[in-house]
């Protein structure tokens, strides 16, 4: 989907029924991702959350500012399409998940252990994927099983969830974080102060960076999006 703006050149805004599933129409017309396919939802209410989204724009569509819709065109034409490589792309993550690497700074180590490590136990004890922890810049050995059990977790998101796992892994640079915000573990404001949590150390020292205040407020908005996507994914 563009991020470009566009004019608005529809008056209203629905939600209607293709073959048995909501779609978001516009005039009377259901709404269709870039690939020309229809936005088929899983329930009325991820229906309404995308019309409002449509329907909250003034005289230019504004994609980033719509990111419900954003996700659910990315599910259609570009995971559906593709879903063992996302699968194996987002499962990946779990290899070098940020939670395993850990600072050789005493303060800062013993920080990332109060505040990661209880994820890190809760992804062994709920998903049966112990992962070890390191302060080697180079790659941690996993153990396989605990991949293969990562993997299945991914594997058991529908189409659009997986499209909303896949941005809440990139965004924190975590596989566990995405699964945690996935299985309602935390939400989206804690899985970001969490992932970003060397960056806070540092920020308390030296002061915040401008430029890079503004990104991670656009970041976290799309992590907010996520975890919206989640509930209401699960109202299905």
């Amino acid at each position: 989907m563009t991020l470009r703006p566009r004019k608005r050149v529809y008056k209203e805004v629905g939600v209607a029924s293709a073959d048995g599933m909501p779609v978001v129409t516009l005039d009377g017309r259901p709404l269709r991702s870039p690939a020309k396919s229809i936005l088929r939802l899983p329930n009325e209410s991820l229906g309404l959350a995308i019309a409002k989204e449509w329907r909250d724009q003034e005289d230019e569509v504004r994609p980033q500012c719509m990111p419900l819709t954003r996700i659910a065109v990315t599910a259609i034409d570009r995971v559906s399409p593709e879903r063992d490589r996302i699968i194996a792309q987002v499962s990946a993550y779990g290899e070098t998940d940020l939670l395993c690497y850990r600072s050789e700074n005493a303060d800062l180590s013993a920080r990332q252990a109060e505040k990661w490590q209880p994820l890190l136990d809760w992804v062994d004890e709920t998903l049966s994927a112990p992962l070890g922890i390191t302060t080697d810049i180079m790659p941690a050995a996993q153990n396989r099983n605990s991949l293969v059990a990562l993997r299945n977790a991914v594997a058991t998101h529908n189409d659009l969830e997986l499209a909303a796992l896949h941005l809440a892994t990139t965004i924190t640079g975590s596989l566990v974080l995405a699964l945690a915000l996935s299985h309602g573990r935390l939400d989206a404001q804690s899985a970001w102060e969490l992932s970003h949590l060397d960056e806070t150390w540092q920020a308390e020292r030296w002061g915040d960076d401008a430029e890079a205040v503004q990104r991670a407020e656009r970041l976290c908005l799309d992590l907010h999006a996520v975890e919206r996507l989640f509930e209401l994914s699960r109202l299905s």
